[in-house]
């Protein structure tokens, strides 16, 4: 049984390990890492919730009315910290990531990893999920 699957109490003790692992994948890269992190596994779908993230660079750019220019940057970074955040929830979860989104907001600063797994039986259809349609 994969940890995504597995009782609440496994997923925990998942939810805890991604979190670690985030926080040690922006510290290699961006010589600090965020303060808070929670981790969310529900289904296929793994969500890491950063805090405090920025750096002093990008902190005083976004100070200085700079918002876009920090969020590229973050951007930037996320695409090439991508194939090690991946691994880090593969390896943990012992499921394929089939796709992975980022989010930045300076202020409050947060930051958001989002990560979707392929279902248990290598199928990528949503597991249990309940879906509603949207209309205008």
């Amino acid at each position: 049984m994969s940890e995504a699957a597995a009782p609440p109490d496994r997923r925990g003790e998942a939810s805890s390990r991604i979190s670690t692992r985030v926080v040690a994948i922006f510290k290699d890269y961006l010589g600090r890492g965020p303060t808070r992190a929670r981790t969310i596994i529900r289904d296929n779908l793994v969500v890491c919730l950063l805090e405090d993230s920025l750096t002093r660079a990008e902190r005083s750019l976004a100070l200085g009315g700079r918002d876009a220019t920090v969020r590229d940057l973050r951007r930037e970074f996320q695409e090439v910290m991508e194939g090690d955040l991946r691994a880090a929830v593969e390896e943990i979860l012992g499921r394929r990531v089939i796709a992975f989104m980022s989010a930045n907001h300076t202020d409050p600063d947060y930051l958001a990893e989002v990560f979707v797994l392929e279902d248990d039986d290598g199928d990528d259809a949503f597991d249990g999920a309940m879906l509603t349609a949207v209309r205008d």
